[in-house]
């Protein structure tokens, strides 16, 4: 399992109202430090699967979703469940802090 793609148009379906816990990762393909999170975060996707799902969003294609919660950098990763953020973490993270905040996050 990979990175599960969204957008602007389904981030609402896919991500606030699914029904498990979903680590939303708003990235840019022009930000150093998404492209070395990125590939953690897919390899993550797969040992974390049944428990959250990853999805990515690329800002620069849905520009109008990571705005919507006063967020204005990348990268930002923001948990949600049941419709709410539970948990944030702004900026870059090693594959290390990353399970750390899942792990104490779902």
């Amino acid at each position: 399992m990979a990175l599960k793609p969204v957008t602007d148009a389904t981030f609402d379906a896919e991500v606030v109202k699914a029904a498990g816990p979903v680590l939303a990762y708003f990235w840019a393909e022009w930000a150093g430090p998404c492209k070395m999170m990125t590939p953690v975060l897919a390899k993550l996707s797969d040992e974390y699967a049944g428990r959250v799902t990853i999805a990515a969003l690329n800002i620069d294609s849905s520009p109008k979703t990571l705005p919507r919660y006063n967020e204005t950098s990348v990268p930002v990763m923001l948990l949600f469940k049941n419709g709410s953020i539970t948990a944030k973490k702004i900026g870059m993270q090693s594959e290390g802090q990353i399970r750390e905040f899942l792990d104490s996050s779902v």
